[in-house]
């Protein structure tokens, strides 16, 4: 499975670049079909997490593209390929998240120190301090969950997705991040905390809705 959602995104992306409309469309398709694929062979709770983040994901990229503008695609508008693909690419990150279990809090020190040390260079040389508050973000859902490796692992999967996206020319962000007047990269270095936020919200879906599931079925049984 993890081979086909990266074959999707790196040459879903290349279609979209290079053929245009007639690659968005293509590339969608694709992404609709993988996504019905790990659907069909997912378990329930393997099958809400596609749901809860292609629905949550489409939320933010309307809010993010289309209403903040800090990136806009290549034809101004939200690809129908891009919320499924970060299901996808989430997907991507628990598969490889799990291949580190033995040295999953090495792999946190080590993405988080690297990160920090960017993040003081780009804050003082002010090339990137949008980059520098999504990093905040990124200590934020390391503070406040509990799937650490995992986004850990989002964080890098989701800056090399981010560093092709941006050289093939599929999207680019704002020199200078609306509203908050920063100074931005093309991408942000911590790009990836957004995925990480993604992670965390559904992550919490999750456990709420299956805590409720729960409640009900006590009261169930008690009435009983």
């Amino acid at each position: 499975m993890a081979f086909h959602i990266v074959v999707l995104i790196s040459v879903g992306l290349w279609l979209d670049a290079r053929l245009g409309w007639t690659g968005q469309h293509l590339a969608t398709a694709w992404a609709l079909g993988v996504l019905a694929w790990c659907y069909w062979l997912g378990r329930r709770l393997e099958r809400q997490v596609l749901v809860l983040a292609t629905v949550l994901s489409a939320a933010g990229e309307v809010f993010l593209s289309l209403v903040w503008g800090v990136y806009d695609y290549q034809f101004h508008n939200v690809p129908l390929f891009v919320p499924p693909g970060h299901a996808l690419l989430m997907t991507l990150g628990i598969l490889v998240a799990r291949r580190f279990v033995r040295s999953s809090s090495a792999l946190v020190t080590i993405v988080t120190a690297a990160a920090l040390l960017w993040a003081i260079y780009v804050g003082v040389t002010d090339t990137d301090r949008y980059g520098v508050a999504l990093f905040g973000l990124y200590a934020v859902c390391l503070w406040f969950g509990l799937a650490r490796p995992l986004y850990a692992t989002m964080f890098v999967l989701a800056l090399i997705m981010e560093l092709y996206g941006t050289a093939m020319g599929n999207w680019v962000w704002a020199s200078t991040a609306p509203w908050v007047n920063l100074s931005a990269a093309n991408p942000p270095f911590s790009a990836g905390a957004f995925y990480c936020a993604l992670d965390l919200l559904v992550l919490g879906m999750l456990h709420r809705m299956q805590t409720r599931s729960s409640e009900l079925a006590v009261e169930a049984t008690t009435k009983g």
